[in-house]
C-alpha cells in the first residue's frame, strides 16, 4: 500500500468514526465542529498560519491522525512544503525545548532532594 493510500485510510478512519459518534452524540460532535471552525477560520491569523500552528501541535502531541491532516489542510491553505517543514523544525525545538527546560529544573530538584 502506498504511504498516500495509508494516510487517506487514517484520515478516513477518523472521519468514519467521527460519524458513528456523531449518530449516538449528534449535540456533541456538532459543538466540536462549530468550535474547531470557528477556531480555524481567517482572523488575525491567516488560515494557513493556523495548520502550521496545528501541525506543530500534533506533531508535538505525537498525533499522527491530526499531523496527516494538518499537513494536508496546511497545503491546501496555500503553504509551501518549506513552510510545513519548517513548522515540523519549529515544533522539533519546542519538544527538545519541553525536555530541557525540565532537566534544568525538575530533574535537578529531584537530583538534590534524593542527595539531601
Amino acid at each position: 500500500m502506498s504511504t498516500q493510500a495509508t494516510i487517506d485510510r487514517k484520515v478516513d478512519a477518523y472521519k468514519t468514526g467521527v460519524g458513528a459518534m456523531s449518530d449516538k452524540l449528534p449535540q456533541l460532535t456538532r459543538a466540536y465542529h462549530d468550535f474547531t471552525g470557528e477556531c480555524f477560520k481567517q482572523g488575525a491569523l491567516s488560515a494557513k498560519e493556523k495548520q502550521l500552528i496545528a501541525l506543530g501541535i500534533a506533531l508535538f502531541a505525537n498525533n499522527e491522525i491530526c499531523t496527516f491532516y494538518h499537513v494536508q489542510e496546511a497545503v491546501s491553505a496555500g503553504a509551501s512544503d518549506e513552510e510545513v517543514l519548517e513548522a515540523a523544525g519549529v515544533a522539533a525545538a519546542v519538544g527538545g525545548g519541553h525536555a530541557m527546560s525540565q532537566g534544568v529544573t525538575r530533574v535537578q530538584q529531584a537530583l538534590q532532594s534524593v542527595q539531601g
